[in-house]
């Protein structure tokens, strides 16, 4: 007869993603945020041929880079919130290392955690809001 313990174990492990200062053991605190090429360039810097990096530009208008994301960290012993690079490198095994600026321009759907000083409070608030609840900030006088 087979134990309880050993029936469970094809569920998933939790990832093993590190703090690149401390070592300990990194908590999600976003979604993964897709990244994009959008130039031959970049898809030669991964290891794709100058020829097929072309052909894959000129076909489509962005690629979309497998195994490669953005995505928020907590850290326990900083006690901060910090955006990483994640490569995944096989089953189990990421590497990361803190955001460039130039990888914020190639994610989707993602706000720049440092943002545009020019854009205002409130249009930065409410350009992450969803839906129609944005009208509860302005006072309609009838």
């Amino acid at each position: 007869m087979q134990k309880r313990c050993d029936r469970n174990r094809k569920r998933s492990k939790r990832r093993s993603i590190y703090c690149p200062k401390h070592g300990c053991y990194l908590d999600s605190v976003s979604q993964k945020f897709p990244l994009y090429a959008d130039r031959a360039e970049q898809l030669q810097e991964r290891g794709t041929s100058r020829r097929h990096a072309l052909l894959l530009v000129a076909s489509q208008t962005t690629v979309q880079l497998t195994g490669e994301w953005l995505e928020a960290f907590w850290c326990d012993e900083c006690q901060t919130r910090e955006w990483y690079h994640v490569q995944k490198l096989d089953h189990n095994r990421y590497e990361i290392s803190p955001a460039p600026a130039e990888l914020w321009q190639q994610a989707s759907g993602v706000i720049h955690p440092y943002r545009n000083p020019s854009v205002g409070e409130f249009t930065q608030r409410h350009s992450r809001r969803i839906g129609f609840l944005g009208a509860k900030d302005f006072n309609f006088i009838g």
